[in-house]
């Protein structure tokens, strides 16, 4: 037998053989452990420092559940959607009319969206509510009178302020989410007939949505904040509350801690809902919808428990 021979014999044997096992190694990323570690000492370090410090965490933990702040987080709900109504609402009405041919819509679209954006809503809450010092009456002739104090009380001012500005906002937002849209489909539609106001509420807004709810769930949990600055003018929301029972008790710090938990509560309660909405307008664009944050979990702890295998040998 030739030496190519001894060579031929032995690659076909070798060929023969199963494929060695293959022992995987992960790499170590000795950075991420000791970032991580830092990470850890420093928030222990801090929640440390709070537990010892001069807070009477006895107070925080019964005024949470003693039903001292209920009614004060419905007004603070009640506030925040109607404000967040008025600022869609008003809002895409603004875009469009910002988008418009029409010279006057677009200027007073653009002159709206410059004063409400440019002034702090602070600023804009004391106006509305001090209107009575330019207007003693609301006179609407035959349909109705009324003193100004009368009608511009603390939770119509707040509504007017929150909303109004919110909507300068909202403006910018629908004017994106609409110019996201291709234009060849306006054309379409014009061309089948199409109105430009069907055009808009049949095919423009239904795609813009995606685009313009990611940013609208944001601004809504803004508002949830942003309605604080209506204890300026005694409306009985969270914040108002919260600090006229920490100055009565002598305890301000714990009050805002509690008031802290209050808010932390409702913005994670809109960010769930926030992320199946934005997963209910995905379905058009994505082929297969992102999994839940349940699937995620799920998914994770199926794959500690099923092996994987590695070059047909399980690791």
């Amino acid at each position: 037998m030739t030496k190519t021979d001894t060579l031929r014999t032995e690659e076909t044997a070798t060929a023969d053989l199963p494929p060695a096992a293959i022992k995987a190694i992960p790499v170590r990323h000795w950075g991420r452990w000791i970032g991580a570690a830092l990470v850890l000492a420093a928030l222990a370090a801090i929640g440390l420092a709070f537990v010892n410090g001069d807070i009477a965490w006895a107070v925080v933990g019964e005024r949470l559940t003693d039903g001292t702040f209920f009614w004060p987080a419905w007004e603070t709900l009640k506030i925040s959607v109607y404000a967040m109504l008025i600022g869609v609402v008003l809002g895409t009405l603004l875009a469009v009319m910002r988008l418009s041919s029409n010279p006057v819509l677009s200027a007073v679209s653009y002159a709206y969206i410059w004063f409400f954006r440019g002034t702090p809503v602070i600023v804009q809450l004391l106006l509305w509510f001090n209107l009575s010092a330019v207007f003693t009456y609301v006179d609407l002739g035959p349909i109705y009178r009324n003193e100004m104090n009368d009608v511009m009380t603390p939770f119509v001012a707040a509504l007017l302020a929150l909303g109004l500005n919110e909507a300068a906002y909202m403006a910018e937002i629908s004017r994106a989410g609409i110019q996201s849209v291709d234009h060849g489909q306006t054309e379409a539609a014009h061309a089948l007939g199409m109105s430009g106001s069907k055009t808009m509420r049949r095919i423009v807004l239904p795609q813009a949505m995606r685009v313009i709810i990611p940013p609208t769930g944001n601004e809504y949990i803004n508002m949830l904040k942003t309605s604080s600055l209506a204890f300026a003018i005694g409306y009985g929301e969270l914040f108002y509350v919260a600090k006229n029972v920490g100055t009565t008790d002598y305890s301000v710090m714990e009050m805002y801690l509690v008031v802290s938990v209050w808010y932390l509560g409702l913005t994670t309660i809109f960010n769930v809902g926030q992320y199946y909405l934005e997963r209910h307008y995905s379905k058009g664009a994505n082929r297969s919808l992102p999994p839940t944050p349940l699937q995620r979990i799920r998914g994770q702890l199926t794959a500690f428990r099923t092996p994987s295998k590695v070059g047909g040998t399980t690791v």
